[in-house]
């Protein structure tokens, strides 16, 4: 007998297929910002967001051409099917630029976790952009789906992200010590996370 077949104590917090037996849902966070899928034609945005100095500092990854930006794109939709990560372009009101990024990634439906994920692009920094996008992102994730917890890890050098983490609600639980590598050597995470429930100051 194998062990997905050995019967569980505690079942599934959140019931396999509930995000791929259902289309991506397409999100309005506060401002008029839409969260809509991905698409191949945003490829350009993609490169140009992984060319920008403080996102690769932080995201470690390089996208060097379009072609490799569809490849990530189709990865980011696939994990959709998969239900492991829900990924949206973070769209501006009324203009219809892709602004910025946001995930719920290495979702696991069994235990209701899940981790959030962002970027935005330098034009539209400083207005709320990531704020705003990670906190609907988190209802979607904690009201919609039936997540239990959502985590936030950021280095502990990036003061912006610590920043969007208290706005989005999340709660520092803690310092993770030379936790991920960066190009510049280990660096020590900070722990944010919010559980079911509304945010705080909601």
């Amino acid at each position: 007998m194998h062990d997905g077949a050995v019967p569980r104590l505690v079942p599934p917090v959140v019931p396999a297929g509930r995000m791929r037996d259902s289309e991506q849902p397409v999100l309005v966070a506060a401002g008029g910002l839409t969260l809509r899928p991905w698409l191949p034609s945003d490829a350009s945005v993609v490169v140009a967001a992984y060319s920008d100095p403080a996102i690769r500092r932080w995201h470690r990854r390089d996208v060097a051409s379009e072609d490799e930006a569809r490849e990530l794109i189709a990865a980011w939709n696939r994990g959709w099917r998969a239900e492991t990560t829900g990924c949206w372009a973070v769209v501006a009101a009324g203009q219809g630029q892709v602004v910025g990024r946001v995930a719920i990634r290495d979702v696991s439906l069994l235990l209701g976790l899940g981790e959030v994920g962002y970027w935005v692009l330098p034009a539209a920094r400083g207005a709320g952009v990531a704020a705003r996008a990670v906190r609907e992102a988190s209802r979607w994730a904690l009201d919609d789906l039936g997540l239990h917890r959502l985590e936030l890890g950021h280095s502990v050098a990036n003061a912006a992200s610590c920043r969007v983490a208290a706005k989005a609600g999340f709660r520092l639980e803690g310092t993770l010590h030379r936790a991920l590598l960066h190009t510049d050597g280990w660096h020590d995470m900070h722990l944010h996370a919010r559980t079911g429930g509304p945010p705080p100051g909601s």
